[in-house]
């Protein structure tokens, strides 16, 4: 009987249209990590669970460093997605073309005034995925048999950070070379966060065509092909050309020993038919006449050499 009693008065109150709302405004969402590749649309979502207020109050607000801003305020939007969105049923809210610069957190804030819980609202996180820029690529024009060089390539505009990935003649090296086949026998290592590529001993095999790849959930891009040469060490020509350079500073010594020798000579001979003044402080002094008379043979002679030449014999 009290059960029957209490149907009774509960179907009494719904046709008066006075059913209590004991739990008031409820949010939920369908994802509060929400990714979303620049320029292209994405809805955050605010789903109205119970609400018993017909034209509830509905704000969306911004935070980003931990400032908030109005994107919907009082039924338009505004602030940074003004003119790039819209507010959907119940409370959605389209993004247009998303930039990388709508990478924050949104907060859903829904009022109902006549409900017993009249106030919820709810955290949605947006990551704005970036793809890559034309990474810029280092490689040595040429290297030499048996030593040790890098190849770099960097990317500073991808979100998130990219992967990279290297080309040798068209074909991608893999990141560890010993566990395929046909690069068992290559002596590189490659970091894929930094795109580094270093060979610790370059072989003839290694010469060609390389470039880099940035890979990140949004898209990839490449830096143009650079071409790597790898020579022999030419052992033979490095010893002819150190024998050449000491043949050539033997000669320039005889050279200037014969010249000096020479000049020696010359000024020996005139002394004999010249009596040299001698000064108060016991030095002898050559005559300018002789002096400017020599050099100026030198530098008709040997102008290429005139003052290594005059500042040696009379010095």
């Amino acid at each position: 009987m009290a059960m029957a009693g209490l149907v009774a008065c509960f179907v009494l109150y719904s046709s008066l249209g006075h059913i209590p709302s004991a739990l008031g405004v409820i949010l939920r969402t369908t994802d509060k990590i929400v990714w979303a590749n620049e320029f292209e649309p994405i809805e955050l979502t605010c789903l109205i669970e119970s609400i018993s207020t017909n034209n509830p109050r509905i704000e969306w607000k911004k935070i980003k460093d931990g400032i908030p801003s109005y994107v919907y305020f009082q039924n338009k939007i505004a602030g940074d997605l003004e003119n790039r969105a819209q507010l959907r049923e119940p409370a959605n809210i389209l993004i247009f073309n998303t930039t990388r610069s709508d990478t924050a957190e949104y907060r859903c804030e829904v009022a109902a005034i006549d409900d017993q819980r009249d106030f919820d609202e709810i955290l949605i996180s947006l990551a704005v995925r970036v793809k890559p820029v034309v990474p810029r690529c280092s490689v040595p024009e040429a290297v030499t048999v048996g030593t040790s060089t890098e190849l770099r390539c960097l990317e500073n505009e991808g979100f998130p950070a990219p992967q990279y990935r290297w080309f040798h003649n068209n074909e991608e090296l893999p990141q560890d070379p010993k566990n395929s086949p046909r690069f068992v026998n290559f002596s590189y290592t490659i970091n894929p966060d930094t795109g580094s590529l270093k060979f610790r001993r370059v072989r003839k095999e290694d010469a060609g065509e390389y470039y880099c790849q940035a890979k990140n959930d949004a898209g990839h891009a490449q830096c143009p092909t650079q071409v790597m040469e790898v020579y022999d060490v030419d052992i033979i020509g490095i010893v002819l050309k150190c024998l050449g350079g000491v043949s050539v500073v033997i000669i320039l010594m005889a050279f200037l020993c014969s010249i000096r020798r020479m000049c020696l000579q010359y000024k020996c001979h005139n002394e004999n038919h010249y009596n040299w003044p001698t000064q108060n402080n016991g030095v002898e002094y050559a005559d300018a006449d002789e002096v400017n008379k020599i050099g100026k043979e030198m530098i008709h002679l040997f102008p290429s050499i005139s003052i290594v030449l005059y500042i040696y014999i009379y010095i």
